[in-house]
């Protein structure tokens, strides 16, 4: 069968190539036009022409045969990648790689105690072997230490990693390398070293490294040990104690070691002993082996009734003095309180202060005020309050109290329903009322071969209820107070012209427009407790010159003059305590000056230095010391010899 349309096709393509050829389209004839008439047929719109078959033949498409090419490719990859890693596992097993010291044919075992004293020197062994088929050269172990390892106990540097150089390994070579370290780490606690083997092979300058699995260490013992005493059940609001105790366990001393204390919520800081470096942390310093330290400090703690707060409490060691905290931790111990609402609510002030601590003055008053109340909404009967004094011994004779009963023989005044005209026989849910007391502190003459003396007042408070179930109950309530006694320190300033340790010029009695020389020597005097930050000024009027620096003694005293102002600086630092008392000698420095009266000044005993102030801080109880002088005058009365008729300016 023929098809028609090659035909129809090829005489549309005659007719086209004439019609555009310029020697065949001039004898194209115009042919008469037909009128279209309507036949009455149908033509759709749209239509499809028949592809002619091919038989017996199937043709794939296009995009199946470029899937067929991508399968192949995939698996030749695959094969390829197999083939390869097979040749690198036999290369570096087996083959020729494994001769030319392959990491894994190098074994690095750590032997020795699995537990270990923080703080004690510890010797562990480190193996290793080679089962290359060559030998290794230049080989270096280096051993990874956990943080706060030491070389020694002696050392104040941590060493976190240390090399050794080994050399060369041969084949089949087994190397035994023993390492001695000081471990630190919390008693309980865990820490793992690890060590690695640098090394190189014959006939190249790369560096290969194998390394072993981590070696766990787990602390039996800890350098430091934290014992912490204070109640453990306190009353909300309250002033409460904690007493912290740092004892070294370590065979040598421990260096610039740290104590952290972490608050809990709704603790207020008031005060501590000694003080705090920074909130919560204090800097001990280095701990001698057996020795230990003791860190008080006072607050209130806030909260509902039933609350369980927490005090962390951590000591350890820092890696450099700019450390905010402790960098390496030795001993750890969580302190866990609960308030409790007391059946009577106790509140003590000494001489008005409501403070955890207070501070006298020897021979000095003090007037104790405890207030109390009831907490339930039902009765207490036969309440018993009982304030104990212990510590420093004081006079009996001076306990004075209007509504109590001081009793000798345990140093205690008590007040019960008796002493108070029955006030204490029934107190009704909710009530509340005040006793009292005062007495004297010993005099600084009693005082002085103590030191740092401190009283501490205890008050307790017991009464009964009936309970739910009708079965009386006894109750029990405490709060406490420590009463600090400052130090006695005397400061005074005295003039010398006959016993001048600089040598004296001019006449006495002084005479106008003549310089006469004296000398001023100022005497300190210490008791109980060590002061610091120790300075004493003084000013000399402005017809008073000085004649330092050269005319200060001792010259090892830091002394200053400011022409400015006239003013004389004396940096004493630390008093200690004992000094200028019981055959000791004092503090003391003399300072050369010349006066040269004006006739203003006939027949009077002109000041030669004024405002002579001392200021310090007492190191046991913390509070801030300052003292005055009476003003120098030319009356030299403290001077051997010395007349009063040499003291008044004569022309």
């Amino acid at each position: 069968m023929v098809d028609p349309m090659p035909n129809d096709e090829e005489k549309m393509n005659r007719l086209r190539r004439a019609m555009y050829s310029r020697s065949l389209s001039p004898k194209l004839k115009e042919h008469q036009r037909r009128v279209l008439e309507d036949d009455g047929i149908s033509v759709p719109e749209d239509w499809k022409r028949q592809e002619p078959q091919l038989q017996g033949t199937t043709v794939a498409p296009r995009y199946l045969e470029w899937r067929s090419v991508a399968r192949w490719l995939g698996i030749a990859l695959i094969a390829f990648f197999i083939g390869v890693a097979g040749f690198l596992a036999y290369y570096f097993t087996i083959g020729g790689g494994a001769s030319q010291g392959s990491a894994g044919n190098i074994g690095i075992t750590i032997s020795g105690p699995s537990r270990v004293s923080g703080g004690e020197p510890t010797t562990l062994q480190i193996t290793v072997s080679n089962q290359n088929k060559s030998g290794l050269e230049l080989a270096d172990l280096v051993v990874l230490y956990p943080p706060g390892t030491r070389s020694s106990p002696n050392s104040s540097t941590d060493m976190p990693s240390q090399r050794i150089s080994i050399g060369v390994i041969n084949s089949g070579g087994v190397v035994n390398v023993p390492i001695r370290a000081v471990f630190a780490g919390a008693e309980g606690g865990q820490a793992n070293l690890k060590a690695q083997l640098e090394y190189r092979v014959t006939g190249s300058s790369a560096v290969f490294v194998a390394e072993s699995q981590d070696y766990d260490l787990v602390f039996s013992s800890s350098p430091l040990a934290i014992t912490i005493d204070g109640n453990s059940e306190i009353v909300s609001g309250q002033p409460t104690s904690l007493t912290v105790t740092v004892t070294s366990n370590a065979t040598a001393p421990i260096k610039d070691a740290i104590l952290s204390i972490g608050y809990p919520f709704g603790f207020a800081f008031s005060s501590a002993s000694p003080r705090q470096a920074k909130e919560g942390v204090w800097e001990i310093g280095d701990i001698m082996p057996g020795k230990s330290v003791l860190i008080t400090l006072s607050g209130t703690l806030i909260g509902e009734s039933g609350d369980e707060r927490v005090f962390r409490v951590a000591a350890g060691t820092r890696k450099a003095k700019d450390s905010s905290g402790i960098d390496t931790v030795f001993s750890e111990s969580p302190f866990r309180v609960t308030i409790s609402k007391p059946f009577l609510g106790l509140s003590l002030s000494v001489n008005g202060s409501n403070d955890g601590s207070v501070v006298v003055t020897p021979g000095g008053n003090v007037g104790v005020s405890v207030l109390w109340k009831n907490n339930l909404t039902t009765e207490i009967r036969d309440a018993v309050i009982v304030a104990r004094l212990s510590g420093l011994e004081i006079d009996g004779t001076t306990v004075k109290s209007n509504d109590g009963f001081y009793r000798s023989s345990d140093n205690a005044v008590l007040w019960d329903k008796t002493t108070t005209s029955g006030t204490l026989a029934i107190v009704a849910g909710g009530g509340s009322g005040a006793v009292g007391f005062n007495f004297q502190m010993p005099p600084s003459e009693i005082l002085q071969t103590i030191r740092e003396p401190s009283l501490s007042i205890t008050v307790h408070a017991a009464g009964k209820r009936l309970s739910e179930s009708g079965v009386s109950e006894s109750l029990q309530s405490t709060v406490s107070k420590t009463i600090k006694v400052a130090s006695d320190l005397g400061i005074a300033a005295e003039g010398y012209y006959h016993n001048n340790p600089f040598g004296s010029s001019g006449s006495v009695p002084p005479q106008t427009g003549k310089e006469t020389t004296y000398a001023i020597r100022f005497v300190v005097t210490n008791t109980t407790s060590k002061i610091t930050d120790a300075k004493l000024t003084a000013v000399m009027p402005s017809y008073i010159r000085s004649l330092g620096p050269a005319m200060y003694l001792p010259l090892s005293e830091k002394i200053t003059f400011n022409r400015d102002d006239g003013s004389v600086t004396w940096n004493i630092g630390d008093i200690e305590p004992g000094v200028g008392v019981n055959g000791a000698p004092p503090r003391q420095a003399a300072i050369a000056i010349g006066f040269t009266p004006s006739t203003s000044q006939i027949g009077t005993q002109p000041v030669i230095l004024q405002n002579i102030s001392f200021t310090g801080t007492d190191a046991a109880t913390g509070a801030d010391v300052s003292r005055t002088a009476r003003d120098v005058t030319t009356n030299l009365m403290s001077d051997p010899g010395f007349s009063s008729t040499e003291s008044v300016v004569v022309r």
